[in-house]
């Protein structure tokens, strides 16, 4: 995508991702992507801006851009997940997560400089990135789900049969980090307990279809589609508790997109996460919900319990949600840093030019 900002002409560079179908196919598709890009002509760029993920095409276009060292753009890569770290969080350290640290700091270190989303992310590229820190620039991602205008969250919720449930609601991917058998496992605590707790499963993922099978029978266990943007955001507001949950191990590899979604709506979050975990970080400096061990069916059920019954409580905890958003995660303070850090790799990039 081309645009022109204050006289500074800008080529973003980003993929689509489109769908969840493995590691394989999503190797292949930032490949094809990264093809597509060196390829194209774009040589009239002063600033190229890659994101990743996708960590493969943004080293290809990288490495496109260091072989015209001379009159060459800018280059900024945005860092949205730290894909070692995530391999190392999943499945432990191995060659593949070596070698994904390896080609992570050649990007970094050939950028002009990098917009990461969160400090936890500076430190990390810093320490195992070997990046310079001057050069590492924290801009939050804002919330991007809009008011949902007026909407009768009771009619939503006989339309849905959550009238009289205490609904939980996990919107967004169904994968491995999400570690989502924790939430069936709960549900059938509850279940056995008798506990007024309904779980509802809202997106798509490669394992959604296991989880669907392993909550058969289960009567408060629900499986949603992915809406469209308006009813995403009613479904989160119609529900009474809004669910962060991630596998065991999982603290740094990523800041869920969905807690800046949840902290607009107002509604309390409920996180079963590390204690040590971004996650865990962001919902304490929030104010905006509770957390509990990963990996803890039982712990769930009963905070979800509890929450469901302290209405005040959980009220109180949601209206924390929209202030932190506009305090840390509004559009307009990211817009400008963004404006800031795009001006700044330019002089960073006519600096390192005039001194060759």
């Amino acid at each position: 995508m081309r645009g022109v900002v204050d006289g500074v002409r800008i080529l973003r560079l980003r993929h689509w991702k489109v769908g969840s179908r493995g590691n394989v196919f999503r190797a292949l598709s930032e490949i094809s992507f990264g093809l597509r890009v060196v390829a194209s002509a774009w040589n009239d760029a002063d600033v190229v801006v890659c994101i990743s993920p996708a960590l493969l095409s943004s080293a290809m276009t990288v490495a496109r851009i260091l072989r015209g060292r001379r009159g060459r753009p800018a280059v900024g890569l945005v860092v949205q997940d730290l894909y070692f770290v995530g391999l190392e969080e999943t499945r432990g350290r191995t060659a593949a997560s070596r070698a994904l640290r390896w080609l992570e700091s050649w990007t970094a270190r050939n950028c002009d400089g990098l917009a990461v989303i969160h400090g936890r992310f500076k430190e990390r590229v810093v320490t195992d990135l070997s990046i310079d820190p001057d050069v590492v620039s924290v801009i939050r991602n804002w919330t991007h789900v809009t008011e949902p205008g007026p909407f009768d969250r009771r009619a939503f919720r006989t339309r849905y049969g959550w009238s009289e449930k205490t609904v939980v609601l996990h919107a967004g991917a169904m994968g491995d980090k999400q570690g989502l058998e924790n939430v069936v496992q709960a549900a059938k605590v509850a279940d056995a307990r008798r506990l007024d707790v309904h779980f509802v499963l809202m997106g798509d993922g490669k394992e959604r279809q296991a989880l669907e099978m392993s909550a058969r029978g289960l009567p408060n266990v629900e499986f949603l589609n992915p809406l469209p943007e308006e009813q995403y955001g009613q479904a989160m507001r119609a529900a009474d508790i809004l669910l962060v949950n991630e596998k065991p191990g999982v603290i740094e590899m990523a800041v869920p997109s969905k807690l800046t979604s949840y902290f607009s709506t107002g509604m309390p979050i409920l996180a079963a996460t590390e204690a040590t975990s971004t996650s865990a970080g962001e919902l304490a400096a929030s104010g905006a919900g509770l957390r509990v061990p990963p990996g803890a069916p039982e712990a769930l059920a009963l905070a979800a319990h509890s929450l469901g019954i302290d209405r005040v409580g959980a009220s109180s905890m949601g209206a924390n949600g929209p202030r932190y958003c506009a305090k840390i995660l509004s559009e307009q303070r990211a817009i400008d840093l963004y404006d800031s850090w795009v001006h700044r790799l330019v002089a960073r990039s006519e600096f390192q030019r005039g001194e060759q």
